[in-house]
Parts: C-alpha cells; structure tokens; sequence
C-alpha cells in the first residue's frame, strides 16, 4: 500500500499523538504490520495491522477475543500494583466512528485493519536455547494461569485448529478422493498414522468423558510470540494473541516442543539426523509447571508425554493430507516437499515416543 493509504487507515483510530511515519516492522507470515512514529516525545508510538481475513474469517470474534484477554489481563496486573502496566499486556485503538462501543478494528471496503500501543525497550528473540525455553515455559503457563478465571466467553477463531479427529478425517478424505495419485506411494507412511490413530485422539475421547477441560490457551506457542525487555533476560507480555482461544493445554505444551525440542528443521530431509532434545524439553516443562502446576488438574499433567507426541503426529497428517489432495494449502519449493515434511515429523514423532518413559518420570520428580 502507498504511504498517503496507510496514513488514510491510521486517521480512522483514536490515538494519543500526531502520525508523521510509517514504516513495516517484521516479518510475520500472516498479518501485514507497519511500526507508526509519533510526532510528540511524551506521545506512544503504534503498531498498525492488516488483519488476515482469509484465515481469521470472523473478524468481530478475534478482536472480542482479544479484548476480553488483554482487557482482563490489565486488570490482573491493576490488581498486583504493577507500575509498569503498558509494557505488561497489549493495548488496542478503538476507530473514531465509534467511541461508545470501543471497536478495535477498521474496513476500508476491501482490508480489516487494527492498532495497538508499541512497547519500548522490548525485543523479541528467535533462538531457541534452554534459558529461551524455561522462559517461554513459564511466559505460557503464567499466562494460561491468569486467565483461568476469565469471565468472559471466548470463541474459536479458527475452529477445531487442534482437533485431532477432525484433521484424521481429512487425511482419509483425502486418501478416498486421491486426487493427485498419489496415495500408492505413501503406503508406509499411511499404516503409521492408523497404527497411532485411536491413541492420538485420546485428548478427544477425555473431554467427552468429561474428564478434560478446555481452558483459555495461546495455541501458537513460539519462543518469538514473548516480548522480552531491552536486554533479553526478562519476559514482558506474551504477543499475537490471534489464536488465543478455548483449547486443551496440550496445544500449548505440545506445539511449542514440536518445533523447538527437534534437532533440525521441520522440513529437513536428513530424517537420520532428526532426535528428540532432552535439553530443551526438560528446560520448558521445568518453566511451564512452575507457572501452571496450581491449576492443571492430574489428568492433564499426566497426559503432558501424550501432547509431546500428538503435535508432531497431528503435523504430519496434515502434511501428508496436502501432498494427496496436491498440495493446495502449504506452500512448496519442490514436488515431494510436503512428503518430507511428513516424513520428519513421523521420524520425530517415533524419537519421541521413545522418551515418553523419561518424561513422564521428569514429571512426576517435579509435580511431588
């Protein structure tokens, strides 16, 4: 978009301060995001989004979503006496046109648009080590814990994102219509996934059962979705709150040791290289219980190994529905890419399967 566009878009919020630049900041993959200068000193400075409607269709339901958690958010910290409150949880504009409803989002007839208060003196990190992982355990979990007593309702803005059963019927869907011909080849990698399939629903089956809950999780749990301070020691706020809805914990936990705890990329075709990292594992769970031993119930701490194994297990079936139905969803570099993908996370789901024994041990020396 031109400058005088993204300017025309910042004029419809309410912002404390004079606009004079825009710029883009990042690289996220799915929201378009401009750091906005203020003229003022004394004056915030802003982050402008272009909300991503073709994933996040309901745009109403993310932005009360949000609202409700950072809303609720600020009035945990209120409560605690915290000084620093504007570095601790994210702020939202509401548009001019609408000052008694306070809606947080703008469309210009073709995008939907959002603008929060940008938080000095704060980095993100990308590097996943075991101090970054113990941070992000604890970030996650604390962040979990805060919103355990959230009044409000909250709805899925993207529906059935971790429902294991949902994601195994595509993959037979996919396998029935065979569009690109390409299930004969993939015979091996097929009677793994039905090998494990009853038990990879087991998240399913408990909350059926009513012996699970739902709670309010992030879902996109990625050691760069923390704000950490200037120096990069101390976590400030967990960040992209747009798949924060009700979920199992295990999306929380799992997801965030599917990438992280794996020795090489997900996409890498070197599978003899592939392992489980006990360093990391052991440094995000350690965080993570520390913050949210208080709430989780047994079942769901007894159940942390299962999650481990679910996430890399769930990936691959999703990779591997994409490659059948010809690769219409994830983007590829080369023919067979969605093949390997699915390939690596079978491998990593194997090693890790192999650690459940210790982990489960780890768990129980921790939550005594």
């Amino acid at each position: 978009m031109s400058r005088e566009d993204l300017f025309d878009v910042i004029r419809q919020f309410r912002l404390d301060g004079t606009p004079q630049e825009v710029k883009p900041l990042g690289n996220g993959l799915i929201n378009d995001t401009y750091l906005v200068k203020t003229v003022e000193d004394e004056a915030p400075d802003y982050v402008l989004q272009r909300i991503n409607h073709a994933i996040f269709s309901d745009v109403e339901l993310l932005q009360h979503n949000i609202e409700a958690v950072t809303r609720h958010l600020r009035r945990k910290l209120e409560e605690e006496g915290c000084m620093d409150i504007r570095r601790r949880v994210l702020q939202f504009m509401s548009v001019s046109s609408s000052p008694a409803d306070r809606k947080t989002y703008h469309f210009d007839g073709q995008n939907y648009w959002r603008m929060c208060v940008f938080i000095p003196d704060s980095m993100t990190l990308s590097e996943v080590t075991p101090v970054t992982s113990y941070d992000a355990g604890r970030a996650f979990g604390h962040f979990e814990r805060q919103l355990t007593d959230l009044p409000e309702t909250l709805g899925e803005t993207i529906p059935d994102f971790h429902n294991m059963e949902l994601r195994l019927r595509q993959l037979r869907d996919a396998v029935d219509a065979d569009v690109a011909g390409r299930v004969v080849t993939v015979k091996e990698e097929l009677a793994l996934i039905e090998q494990y399939a009853d038990e990879m629903c087991q998240a399913e089956h408990l909350y059926r059962q009513g012996l699970l809950p739902k709670r309010i999780c992030h879902c996109d749990t990625k050691v760069n979705n923390m704000l950490f301070d200037a120096t990069g020691t101390s976590v400030l706020c967990v960040i992209d709150l747009d798949t924060v809805m009700p979920s199992f914990v295990f999306s929380d936990y799992g997801d965030f040791l599917r990438t992280a705890a794996n020795t090489v990329a997900e996409d890498s075709p070197e599978l003899e290289r592939i392992d489980f990292r006990w360093d990391i594992f052991e440094a995000f769970t350690r965080g993570y219980l520390e913050s949210a031993r208080g709430f989780l119930t047994p079942i769901e701490v007894e159940h942390l190994p299962f999650a481990v194994a679910l996430f890399p297990m769930m990936q691959a079936v999703r990779f591997l529905a994409d490659y059948l139905n010809g690769d219409t969803y994830y983007k590829i570099q080369y023919a067979e890419h969605n093949l390997v993908r699915t390939r690596n996370q079978l491998r990593y789901f194997q090693k890790v399967k192999a650690s459940q024994p210790r982990m489960a041990q780890l768990l129980e020396s921790l939550t005594k």
